[in-house]
């Protein structure tokens, strides 16, 4: 994409304003009087000048646009007024001109209401000075429309272009971030394997020496082993430092732990899954159940987390519910 410096475009507008400003000093002797000529100069050139003044808004005030709109009728009646109709004027007609360049400044500082509305009173004013619609094309009026309408359509395909630009910008800083994320959480996802493999090396060693003949103690290491190895694979983001404890502890009293990430929390932030890893550990380590079953929800759903405990009781032959807890996605 081909980008214009905005000072390139102000200086060449500034330049073409002046150029109005010197043809209407050149043919100065043409009007029957000078200085309602000289009047309608230094109104425009403070008019072009406050229309190009550098801002912080690409966008018109309304207030001078409606401005620009007034300068170019007092422009032209102060001008027309001075020239015979039916003479040859030549550059003395410069307002014509003047007025489809300060429309054009209004359209593309995006005020397109504004500029037609000049374009349609420039046009109105011609008519009736010259009373000839064959003069809206040999004075220029039809010129200074075209000019404006070459300036809406650029502004609008510049705003299309960098409305577009934001968008790439932003979906390209997005899919960094989740590579980054993704690559962060999978290298973490590593390192607790290989730590579970170092931490289970010792146990196979023992199996293979007794030739798998182990005691009640040995056999409870080996499942604990096995789920928290489980849990790396299916629990996901449901794991932080403290669910591994909380969770080791549980099973180390002999309950059930089931950890079970879907995908429903992959879009949350940092501080959200924070939250929810808090209060899981926390749930957790404070209830007394004999089984745990953490679960992610939908993406699309309000819960992020379901966490339910159970409970045995002695003359039921089903689990009592002890713990139910639906943790929000938002806080």
């Amino acid at each position: 994409m081909i980008v214009v410096p905005r000072l390139l475009l102000i200086l060449l507008a500034a330049a073409i304003s002046a150029y109005h400003v010197l043809l209407g000093l050149y043919t100065l002797r043409t009007p029957e009087s000078p200085w309602p000529v000289v009047v309608a100069m230094v109104l425009y050139a403070l008019a072009t000048l406050v229309s190009l003044w550098p801002g912080r808004r690409q966008r018109m005030p309304p207030w001078l646009a409606a401005g620009d709109g007034a300068v170019s009728v007092v422009m032209l009646i102060l001008v027309l007024n001075q020239l015979d109709p039916r003479a040859d004027n030549g550059y003395a007609t410069w307002p014509i001109a003047a007025v489809g360049t300060l429309m054009t400044i209004v359209v593309v500082r995006q005020r397109a209401w504004f500029a037609w509305g000049g374009i349609i009173v420039l046009a109105l004013t011609v008519f009736i000075w010259a009373d000839d619609p064959v003069a809206l094309t040999t004075l220029g009026v039809v010129g200074s429309a075209v000019f404006v309408a070459v300036g809406q359509a650029a502004t609008r395909a510049i705003g299309l272009s960098a409305r577009d630009a934001r968008l790439y910008e932003r979906a390209a800083r997005r899919a960094v971030e989740w590579h980054a994320r993704e690559e962060a959480e999978r290298s973490e996802r590593g390192d607790r394997v290989r730590m579970m493999s170092t931490v289970a090396t010792p146990l196979l060693e023992r199996i293979v020496a007794t030739g798998g003949v182990l005691d009640a103690e040995e056999r409870a290491e080996c499942f604990r082993l096995e789920a928290a190895l489980r849990d790396e694979i299916r629990g996901r983001r449901l794991l932080d430092d403290e669910v591994r404890r909380v969770v080791a502890a549980a099973r180390q009293r002999g309950a059930e732990v089931s950890l079970l990430d879907e995908g429903g929390i992959d879009d949350l932030d940092d501080d959200d899954r924070s939250r929810i890893m808090a209060e899981i550990a926390e749930r957790i380590g404070g209830s007394e159940a004999d089984r745990f079953v953490v679960r992610t929800g939908a993406a699309d759903d309000d819960v992020a987390v379901t966490v339910v405990g159970l409970s045995r009781q002695p003359d039921e032959e089903e689990d009592a519910v002890t713990l139910w807890l639906e943790i929000p996605r938002r806080a």
